[in-house]
């Protein structure tokens, strides 16, 4: 099996979502953001804040390019689909899955959240214009998921039976 790609935007469970579905096809599950914070040895914000956006997407691109070619998981960074050939490389190597959440939803899930640097002092119409540039990237998936009122078990039996 080529490998499997979960996107979406942040906080729609891609991580969640890719340990449950691990489980269930016995695969392991890599997630790009931890993936990067090993490497750099520090936590996302940190790199955004003394190295900038663009030294981090490009740690991206590396990092997704390491990841090996076959009989995984790998959840990625919401942003990571914002390169083309990003997502160029994704399409020609493993299954895209586009994990689908309202903005309302994702909202409420990223409210209190400090991690996230690009969010950091936004409100909810800043986040939803980043949303919606993001979208037609998403868009460019093989597989689209809605997660909107799904329990984990139902979201990860449907990418199962869609990936058949």
């Amino acid at each position: 099996m080529k490998r499997i790609f979960l996107t979406g935007f942040m906080g729609a469970g891609k991580t969640t979502v890719g340990a449950e579905l691990s489980k269930k096809l016995n695969l392991p599950a890599v997630d790009t953001d931890h993936l990067i914070e090993e490497s750099a040895g520090k936590p996302i914000k940190e790199i955004f804040k003394e190295e900038g956006e663009a030294a981090f997407r490009l740690l991206e691109t590396k990092t997704l390019k390491e990841v090996p070619l076959e009989n995984i998981i790998v959840t990625t960074g919401g942003g990571l689909v914002i390169s083309p050939e990003n997502r160029r490389y994704m399409l020609e190597t493993g299954a895209v899955v586009y994990l689908e959440c309202h903005i309302d939803t994702l909202y409420e899930r990223l409210l209190n959240d400090t991690d996230r640097p690009l969010i950091q002092e936004k409100t909810k119409e800043d986040i939803h214009e980043i949303y919606k540039s993001r979208m037609p990237f998403y868009e460019e998936c093989m597989i689209k998921v809605d997660t909107s009122n799904k329990t984990l078990s139902e979201i990860t039996e449907e990418i199962a039976e869609r990936l058949k």
